[in-house]
């Protein structure tokens, strides 16, 4: 149901084989453990917890929110006891728009029927803020860009990143911006980093670090050309469409499949940032 991967000692990230390849976390202490996100859905969450409580015979004290989208943030439910961290952000836009989402995603899926929104006990406000667990610090750093709210934990004596979706294998702004994104990303750059886990997708190695940020930083600036140029089409959405995620430098099978749509809501969302309407269709 999910991949593990051990990525340093004691820290483990655990990848949904359902839902977009979304990533989460643990960091194992000496009596207890932190996660960091949860899965898209229950089983999968879950799956997580059973593996540390049962194998690693660790109890889940803390459990961290990079941001509050749903697939990040609506496992918290299942670690009773646990503290949940995010940003003071987080925690009002888990609160403002959770339990809208979860009441409308059970009107056709009875999967989350066992789902409550739990929100952030703990928020994280500006500057250095760490948590320290055994051996390890954990340093949380403002990356937004994906979403307004977004954060990383980066455990210090491992050199690991866990990113959020500020980092995907094909940049996400529809609930952010490309400029903020940007500024996370080379905020990232400064870092010394043996691994990043992303929010989607696989784990980055220290020699690819770099080149990731520069491709992700130059698929946003092809994105902003195209959104410029369309306005210049008599069907904006036309031509919008036409410019394909090939066409700005990344591959449509990237995140099972799903990166041309994500290129084409960013398109979308984009040139109605810009030029302040909808794109026009030709049959609309």
């Amino acid at each position: 149901m999910i991949h593990r991967e051990r990525v340093a000692d004691d820290v483990y990230t655990f990848q949904s084989d359902v839902y977009a390849q979304v990533n989460a976390g643990a960091v194992i202490g000496q009596d207890w453990a932190v996660v960091i996100d949860t899965l898209a859905f229950p089983d999968e969450t879950l799956a997580i917890r059973e593996f540390i409580e049962r194998e690693l015979k660790r109890k889940v004290r803390y459990v961290i929110n990079t941001h509050y989208h749903a697939d990040h943030s609506w496992g918290n439910c299942f670690f009773p006891g646990a503290y949940i961290l995010s940003s003071g952000l987080c925690r009002e836009l888990l609160g403002k728009y959770g339990q809208k989402s979860l009441t409308a995603a059970l009107e056709t899926d009875n999967t989350f029927q066992k789902t409550q929104i739990v929100l952030p006990h703990i928020t994280l406000e500006e500057g250095v803020l760490e948590l320290i667990i055994g051996a390890k610090t954990l340093r949380f750093i403002d990356l937004p860009g994906h979403s307004p709210d977004g954060i990383g934990v980066y455990i210090v004596e491992d050199e690991v990143l866990f990113a959020g979706d500020v980092w995907m294998p094909i940049p996400h702004i529809v609930d952010g911006d490309g400029e903020v994104m940007r500024e996370s990303l080379r905020k990232i750059s400064q870092l010394t980093i043996e691994n990043v886990v992303q929010g989607h997708g696989e784990v980055i190695l220290r020699g690819e670090v770099n080149s990731s940020i520069a491709d992700r930083i130059d698929y946003l600036d092809k994105i902003d050309q195209v959104v410029l140029d369309a306005a210049q089409d008599e069907y904006p959405g036309e031509y919008l469409r036409e410019k394909t995620i090939e066409e700005c430098g990344r591959s449509r099978i990237l995140l099972g499949g799903a990166a041309e749509e994500i290129h084409q809501q960013n398109l979308r969302h984009l040139y109605q940032k810009v030029h302040g309407e909808k794109p026009r269709y030709f049959n609309s």
